[in-house]
């Protein structure tokens, strides 16, 4: 009791100074937030607070903004626009409206002077990386530059509610074609600028009311498995992923759908960090942790002068305890403790790309600790990592990857020529390295006979795989 009036009276504090501090830092206590293997649940509690319930600016600047954007007075735009917002977050905030055509809508608008506000914190933390890189040597397989630079970007698309916008379209057209019972709402884009977003009403319960949830007669474990296999969709099989997956941010509608808002942060994997990440998992969820390491290295995760055999071995001592078991009776917060010992003693530098994918995997690992702390989210989703990585590992996998290398190869051979005729015309130029005229001719002769080669070899590749893919599909 007494270690949680000292955390509680920490978190209090240290959520008022970062709430003091700006913009970026309430940014800084979100993401510690959702960390409270690290922090506490105290701590972690208070600064959850920083997400949507700050103090708002006032309605008549927010009104003000709206009209200077679309030129119109509030009036002629909505026929109701509520004065008190539905939540206030450190980037902007969000008021109930209906729009002259009778829709329900959330409208987004900046905080104003937002944009100079970060550039002034956002410089005060790259001279904070700039002394950790240069002057704590320990620190810098963190690379704090580039993990700045990840922020910086991230807080770039917040600003423009444009980017917001899209983000959220493109994540439903992505939604609709892979995963239902997950979905995002409609953006009306005629009432949307860098300032402005609005978008459709949702009429749902947050997720974190686990009792209303109950009483509407939803299913707390369809539900579990409907944001599991989401995520793990969004992740793997497009790369792109919603990136701030706190409770405040979804909404179980009447069907039994989960509806995610705030676009602002989204998430992007290019395809070899996927198909690295997903045989992580596989390997891990098989418990052949030899494979967990030699991907690891394959990577480059871990420096090539380290033993592969002691890494395997670090890998099944942190893994092997908790396979299997609820998260109720897994402590994630010793479980990264030893993972962080390891990252040190193997001198593994932190993935930028991977940032947000860490931040996202534990809070969604929350929400799922509190819809139902008996279940294993990443195993519900395990026949999507099997079938995913039967397409893409299998004989499936081998063949698209064999037209990816072709098409790679077919799309750089122009460059190579192109170089190669600069690099000829040079040679010959009286300026230059002078080449004899026949020598110039032999050049050009081998140039066409490469071209005719490089013809034969595409062709005989794509024939290769459209035989093989016959075969393959008469056989099955």
């Amino acid at each position: 009791p007494i270690a949680k009036r000292r955390n509680a009276s920490k978190g209090k504090r240290l959520a008022a100074a970062l709430e003091r501090l700006g913009p970026t830092f309430i940014k800084l206590g979100q993401t510690l937030s959702t960390r409270s293997d690290l922090i506490g649940e105290d701590i972690a509690e208070y600064l959850g607070g920083l997400r949507d319930r700050l103090l708002p600016f006032p309605t008549a600047q927010a009104r003000a903004i709206i009209e200077e954007d679309f030129g119109a007075s509030i009036d002629t735009i909505f026929t109701r626009f509520d004065d008190i917002p539905v939540a206030a977050a450190s980037i902007a905030q969000v008021h109930r409206a209906t729009t002259k055509s009778g829709h329900e809508v959330a409208v987004k608008i900046l905080r104003p002077g937002i944009e100079d506000a970060f550039k002034r914190d956002m410089d005060l933390f790259f001279w904070i990386a700039e002394i950790v890189d240069t002057r704590l040597r320990e620190w810098r397989r963190f690379k704090p530059l580039e993990v700045v630079k990840t922020l910086k970007e991230s807080v770039f698309f917040e600003l423009d509610l444009r980017f917001e916008a899209a983000a959220a379209t493109e994540l439903a057209t992505n939604l609709a074609g892979h995963e239902p019972g997950f979905r995002v709402p409609a953006i009306d884009w005629a009432m949307t600028s860098r300032r402005v977003l609005t978008m459709e009403w949702v009429n749902g319960i947050p997720l974190n009311d686990i009792a209303a949830i109950t009483s509407a007669g939803h299913n707390l474990d369809l539900l579990l498995a409907k944001a599991s296999r989401s995520l793990f969709a969004q992740v793997f099989y497009d790369g792109f992923f919603h990136a701030d997956l706190h409770p405040g941010n979804l909404f179980v509608d009447a069907k039994g759908d989960i509806v995610a808002v705030d676009f602002g942060i989204m998430g992007r994997l290019d395809w070899n960090s996927r198909v690295f990440i997903a045989q992580i998992l596989r390997g891990f969820i098989e418990q052949d942790y030899r494979h967990v390491a030699e991907v690891h290295f394959a990577a480059g995760y871990v420096p090539p002068d380290k033993s592969i055999d002691s890494f395997t071995q670090a890998c099944r001592a942190v893994a092997q305890p908790i396979m299997g078991k609820p998260l109720n009776e897994i402590s994630v917060g010793r479980l990264l403790g030893q993972m962080f010992a390891i990252a040190a003693e193997f001198e593994m530098e932190t993935q930028p790309q991977l940032l947000l994918l860490q931040k996202t995997m534990v809070v969604t690992e929350g929400v799922g600790r509190m819809l139902n702390p008996r279940l294993n989210m990443w195993q519900l989703a395990e026949p999507l990592i099997h079938d995913w990585a039967g397409q893409h590992f299998g004989i499936k996998g081998k063949m698209k990857d064999a037209c990816r290398q072709t098409n790679d190869i077919a799309k750089k051979l122009p460059q190579v020529l192109n170089y190669l005729e600069q690099s000829l015309k040079t040679m010959s130029d009286p300026a230059g390295l002078r080449l004899h005229p026949r020598t110039i001719e032999a050049f050009n002769s081998a140039r066409i006979e490469q071209d005719r080669g490089w013809l034969r070899l595409g062709w005989a590749s794509f024939t290769a795989l459209a035989i093989f893919g016959l075969l393959w599909l008469l056989k099955s």
